[in-house]
């Protein structure tokens, strides 16, 4: 589904694997896709331990759905937010869904929510499972968004910063192996794609990227923008072409050439 102003999302959040700290970040990526039309979230809302989120569901006016933990070791909370979820789907009153969790349990409902035509975009932490990223058209972590989100002031910014850091020093990324993919990515795309001389249009290689590779986002390389971010690899040539608009110009990428 192509991303419209007017798309009208519902926002589904697990407040078993979510910290009530993303939740001004995860609205404001939603409002970029769309207008977020039901808000709820899923707990025990009898747990001291979702205490934390009371404010921020006033603050945002999210919907708390309250479900028990009837049994030790099973998680009725995801069973209450895809029930919720076919419910809303069935009836026909949203464009998208998403779908706010680290865990793997909802990879079926992403791919289920898919199969009917809906924009599925998934949020999480980086620990989330790779099958519930493959499975959403699009995936946002939540460490990200909370290190760059543009309404946070620079005392707020440099705290999350210095969390991510810390969380990172605790579990290693090869950011230069993510790089190194990211470019084979790149130039695989951009071969299938370009014109006889070897140019391609970079608005179509943004969207065929963001379709093979759901977690992809300019903001987990540091950049707010692809132009940039190509500029950043040093591994392709850029052009800008004029268009009948003089406030117009696109921009073509090209594979460079590998000098031994």
């Amino acid at each position: 589904m192509e991303k419209k102003a007017d798309n009208k999302i519902a926002v589904l959040i697990d407040a078993d694997n979510v910290s009530n700290k993303y939740i001004s970040y995860i609205l404001d990526e939603v409002s970029n896709q769309g207008t977020p039309t039901y808000k709820r979230i899923y707990g025990d809302w009898t747990s001291t331990r979702l205490a934390s989120w009371k404010d921020e569901l006033l603050r945002h006016s999210i919907n708390p759905i309250q479900q028990y933990g009837y049994t030790v070791g099973k998680n009725s909370t995801d069973s209450a937010l895809i029930i919720d979820a076919m419910d809303i789907l069935y009836s026909e009153s949203v464009d998208g869904f998403c779908i706010v969790s680290s865990d793997s349990d909802f990879t079926r409902l992403a791919s289920r929510l898919r199969e009917s035509g809906m924009l599925v975009i998934g949020m999480g932490e980086k620990k989330t499972p790779a099958p519930f990223i493959a499975a959403c058209e699009k995936f946002k972590y939540l460490e990200v968004l909370a290190s760059v989100g543009s309404e946070a002031p620079d005392e707020t910014r440099h705290a999350h910063r210095e969390k991510n850091e810390t969380s990172s020093r605790r579990t290693p990324i090869d950011h230069n192996k993510e790089r190194e993919q990211l470019i084979k990515t790149l130039k695989t795309i951009v071969a299938e794609i370009s014109d006889e001389d070897g140019w391609a249009f970079l608005g179509e290689v943004g969207n065929v990227l963001n379709r093979r590779l759901p977690d992809f986002d300019t903001r987990n390389y540091g950049a707010m923008k692809l132009t940039p971010l190509i500029e950043s690899l040093g591994k392709f040539d850029i052009e800008s072409r004029k268009t009948s608009n003089p406030h117009v110009t696109h921009k073509y990428i090209r594979n460079q050439l590998d000098w031994q």
